[in-house]
């Protein structure tokens, strides 16, 4: 019969140092099967939100992708030509914390789409920001000459009834994406 080992303070530290170890190769061993994985499907995610919004292309737009003042901006060009912009933008004044949204720009400045990729807000109200009725109002619209801020504040946006903080986050993170376009003074310094 196999004698049963003493339980000492030795062979417990013994025991767990030995579990440990398995389960740290174990660990690993899944990190390094799954990374790859999931890498490609975050880079597929990207690509279908540009796809959504941006004007019709043909390049990737990744590794052109340019980060100004916390917002990526995407260069679209349709055989090798400047087709527009797509910028991945955020605010952090939803009334319930961060959203994030990928707004497309034609190569004129005004907005070609908008999609929400990542909210927070209440349920019935603020999530309507991902509605037509609300986007729609955005669509063909240049930031220049379109106040992106709700009536109430003097803009030309009207709000979600009941999530007007929803409404100004959604503008805030919209004038967001069109200042970081604009920063960028010279597109050549986007568009290789």
């Amino acid at each position: 019969m196999a004698k049963k080992l003493e339980s000492t303070l030795k062979n417990m530290v013994l025991s767990l140092t030995l579990i440990s170890m398995v389960m740290s190769a174990a660990l690993t061993f899944v990190y390094l099967k799954t990374k790859g994985p999931i890498e490609d499907a975050a880079r597929q995610k990207e690509i279908n939100a540009i796809k959504m919004v941006s004007p019709d292309f043909d390049n990737d737009p990744l590794p052109d992708a340019r980060l100004v003042d916390g917002v990526t901006i995407y260069p679209v060009k349709k055989q090798n030509e400047p087709a527009g912009f797509a910028v991945k933008t955020f605010s952090e004044k939803g009334f319930s914390g961060h959203i994030e949204l990928m707004a497309g720009f034609n190569a004129d400045g005004t907005i070609n789409a908008i999609t929400v990729l990542q909210h927070k807000e209440t349920p019935g109200l603020g999530t309507k920001m991902a509605e037509p009725k609300f986007l729609n109002q955005f669509f063909g619209k240049d930031p220049e000459n379109f106040a992106l801020k709700v009536k109430k504040d003097g803009g030309q946006v009207d709000a979600i009834t009941a999530a007007t903080i929803s409404s100004r986050a959604f503008c805030d993170a919209l004038q967001r994406a069109h200042n970081a376009l604009g920063s960028v003074s010279d597109s050549s310094e986007i568009l290789p």
